[in-house]
């Protein structure tokens, strides 16, 4: 029997649900997903209220929906690495560490931005 897939609307209603079941497990399992969501509302208020240019509230903002969109992906890792096996391995230890390091990569990234637009209206 094949499958018929569903296109148009029902497709995008379908992904939107599956988009949220996503995020409300990450909210419900990982600790950094909620820590890092909570930092980004309270850095886009602050975003929105400095007096910045658009472009740079663009990538304040920017800067912390990425490190957001990096730990969604990493947790996703995760989940598959802890899916297939707990036992130690050499490449799920490798895969979990690159995921981590994408998360320290972008909240560095993120630091240097908040540090070079945010940091000289508050001295």
């Amino acid at each position: 029997m094949i499958k018929q897939q569903v296109t148009g609307i029902t497709r995008m209603i379908n992904a939107t649900g599956y988009s949220c079941a996503g995020l409300k497990a990450a909210w419900q399992n990982e600790a950094a997903f909620r820590q890092e969501s909570i930092l980004c509302i309270v850095a886009t208020t602050l975003a929105l209220w400095l007096d910045v240019s658009s472009l740079e509230r663009i990538m304040l903002i920017g800067s912390v929906v990425l490190v957001v969109i990096v730990e969604l992906l990493n947790s996703a890792i995760e989940a598959v690495v802890d899916r297939i096996g707990y036992e130690r391995h050499e490449l799920s230890g490798r895969a979990k560490d690159i995921g981590s390091a994408a998360v320290l990569v972008s909240l560095l990234m993120s630091a240097i931005v908040w540090g070079v637009i945010a940091l000289p209206k508050f001295c």
